[in-house]
């Protein structure tokens, strides 16, 4: 009697538990996002199935034994099973997600209790260098008249459970250790790494002190430092007033507002509302901030470039404001230089060299004194405003592009032409003395010459 040969399992089952593993495994340690992969490249496993499939019975075949690529009860209930925990895994990310967006986590779900915390002040050079490292909860760093540092606070624990509550409060700390030729200040016991706990506190150390502050979440406000700032946050609120060197902020959410700084300020990331004010140094913003953009007297001129605009202005003794599609800037005796695109752009008094291009948004300019220096505009599919003073000398040319040309001023040396399909151009000088050159451009808009009320 012939021997019968035992039937080998499908390679199916291993080989998806593998494929599995892999996408759990990077889901959890490398944040593979599970939703976008499997909505795209789902029909990748019935490929993979179909393959192995084939395999299994063409090697069936030359075995003589071609019921191994048999599709089994068996192999179905565990792809749908696989299938299913997978869905739930993304299901609790997209709960987890929009619970983020809307300010709040998981960690946060439950009756907040609150514990004060007793840290021991630390003796440390008067110009150390401090971190502050910090995962959740509302910080205030200032500086003192000592050479110390000193952390006071609570510990608030979220949680259902008095018990549960009062356990992880009694274990939650602050600790302050020597960081190579510095110190750092962090969470210790079960704050450290806990979403279910934040530390709301107030740090105190030297006024000559170099500060550099880490916040996961949590709002950050910072006064009265002599030396150099630099300010990391990752969600809330950044405010700083009062210091002295240079504040270097890092945005990823919340609002930022600094005042009365005498160093250099730079603003980056992505956020909320920014505003500046009385700055004796300059302001460089770089990123994407969504709330109106404020600035009041920098003296050293405002730097913001985000994907949208390009500005450069080098004094500003007023104020710069951008809101719902509307750019402004008043008073700045310096130069001005701006790319950007569909904002509706208002300028009044700027002093020194001008040059502007927009397209999609209506220019005004606003000269209460005469211009002493050129001005070069250009636009597309908008209309350009400006207003001189009566008494203003300048020259002018002026182009527009399927669309008229209106001056309220008159001159024998002013022309002013048009073309058949609309085209309009405004040469000359106007005035008894040299001034500066004014140049116009855009089209299917209009250009107005107005004099200064």
């Amino acid at each position: 009697m012939a021997r019968l040969r035992p039937r080998s399992g499908s390679a199916f089952t291993g080989l998806l538990l593998v494929i599995i593993g892999t996408i759990f495994l990077l889901h959890n340690y490398r944040g593979l996002d599970l939703g976008p992969l499997l909505r795209h490249w789902w029909p990748l496993f019935l490929i993979v199935w179909g393959v192995v499939k084939l395999y299994e019975r063409t090697a069936g075949s030359s075995s003589g034994d071609p019921g191994t690529a048999r599709v089994t009860g068996g192999e179905v209930l565990l792809v749908l099973g696989l299938l299913s925990l997978v869905g739930i895994v993304i299901a609790a990310d997209l709960v987890r997600g929009r619970l983020h967006d809307r300010g709040v986590d998981i960690g946060e779900i439950g009756e907040t209790h609150p514990f004060d915390l007793d840290i021991a002040p630390k003796s440390v050079p008067a110009n150390a260098r401090v971190v502050v490292r910090w995962t959740r909860g509302d910080i205030t760093v200032r500086a003192g008249e000592t050479s110390e540092i000193r952390v006071t606070g609570q510990a608030k624990v979220r949680s259902w459970s008095d018990s549960e509550a009062e356990r992880i409060g009694k274990q939650a700390g602050v600790e302050i250790t020597p960081n190579g030729d510095g110190y750092e200040i962090h969470p210790s016991g079960s704050a450290e790494g806990n979403s279910r706990v934040a530390l709301d506190m107030e740090i105190v150390v030297p006024a000559k002190a170099t500060v550099t502050i880490r916040n996961e979440k949590g709002d950050i406000s910072v006064s009265d430092f002599k030396t150099p700032v630099t300010i990391n946050g990752k969600s809330g609120d950044i405010e700083v007033r009062d210091t002295t060197g240079d504040v270097s902020i890092d945005a990823s959410g919340g609002d930022v507002k600094v005042s009365d700084t005498k160093g250099d300020v730079k603003i980056s990331g992505r956020g909320g509302e920014v505003a500046v004010s009385s700055a004796t140094g300059g302001l460089t913003l770089n990123g994407e901030f969504v709330g109106p953009i404020r600035t009041d007297k920098i003296a050293k001129g405002v730097r913001f470039v985000s994907h949208r605009t390009d500005l450069t202005l080098t004094q500003l003794t007023g104020h710069l404001e951008t809101e719902s599609g509307q750019l402004s800037i008043v008073d700045a005796p310096g130069s001005l230089a701006l790319r950007t695109n569909r904002y509706d752009i208002s300028i009044e008094n700027v002093a020194g060299k001008m040059k502007i291009e927009n397209r999609d948004g209506n220019i005004n300019v606003r000269f209460s004194a005469a211009p002493k220096e050129d001005v070069e505009i250009t636009n597309a599919s908008a209309p350009i405003s400006v207003s001189l003073p009566s008494s203003a000398n300048f020259e002018v040319s002026a182009d527009c592009h399927s669309c008229d040309i209106d001056t309220e001023f008159e001159s024998g040396s002013l022309t002013k032409t048009s073309t058949k399909s609309g085209d309009s151009h405004l040469e000359g000088k106007y005035g008894a003395s040299r001034g500066p050159k004014i140049t116009l451009k855009t089209s299917y808009g209009s250009i107005a010459l107005t004099k200064t009320s």
